[in-house]
């Protein structure tokens, strides 16, 4: 899952692009404008925004985004004495907020459950044949033992399993996993991610449909 963090502190953007990347490819923004940018081109499954941003504010942001029908989840940070900004954030169409100075794990969790609900999924688990998946923490079970996932595997496995029986592009796939930060993806990256996921997780789980990408059937 890719995050999209609108953050003007440079201390505070750097603390929370850590503390996302643990479960998600995070790309960071320091104002409005550059947010609108990356917007336009890269997808994103959530938008956490600051509201005190130089130039357009995060409200600005936000009004702009909801005018233009964008369905994207956005999480937004707010300054403890800032009430009225959350309730104004909120009528103008965020779906949670999260006060400053914030702890990292109620972060993740708050982007975790957006998501899941953005995706009509009501259960923090998701279970398939032998494998349960715990998208907050990451953690994967196969017949009851647990599974260890580097972090790529971990967002591809989260990427194909969050569209059981739908197929998912090799450039969906990438998009999802690689932020900007990301070094040079050499061509075959994915397939041997992929490759790893069947040793641990079974042959059978992932179908590759040539031309198309792959997906994990019913």
């Amino acid at each position: 899952m890719r995050v999209l963090l609108v953050e003007d502190d440079v201390m505070l953007g750097k603390a929370t692009v850590e503390g996302l990347k643990t479960s998600f490819a995070v790309d960071w923004c320091e104002s409005a404008e550059d947010a609108g940018e990356a917007l336009a081109t890269a997808s994103y499954a959530l938008i956490v925004l600051d509201i005190n941003l130089p130039g357009a504010s995060g409200l600005d942001l936000l009004r702009n985004l909801r005018q233009e029908k964008c369905q994207i989840p956005i999480l937004l940070l707010t300054a403890r004495d800032a009430v009225h900004h959350r309730v104004e954030g909120l009528n103008a169409g965020a779906d949670d907020y999260l006060v400053k100075p914030f702890d990292l794990d109620e972060l993740l969790a708050r982007c975790a459950a957006l998501i899941r609900r953005s995706s009509g999924e009501a259960s923090p688990v998701i279970t398939h044949k032998d494998i349960t998946y715990e998208p907050a923490s990451g953690h994967v079970e196969l017949e009851g033992k647990t599974i260890s996932l580097s972090s790529r595997e971990r967002t591809i496995f989260d990427c194909l399993i969050r569209n059981i029986d739908r197929p998912v592009s090799k450039d969906k796939i990438t998009e999802s996993v690689y932020d900007w930060s990301s070094e040079e993806i050499e061509s075959n990256t994915i397939e041997v991610h992929i490759a790893s996921l069947r040793r641990k997780l079974g042959r059978d789980l992932i179908k590759t449909i040539r031309g198309v990408g792959y997906i994990i059937p019913k």
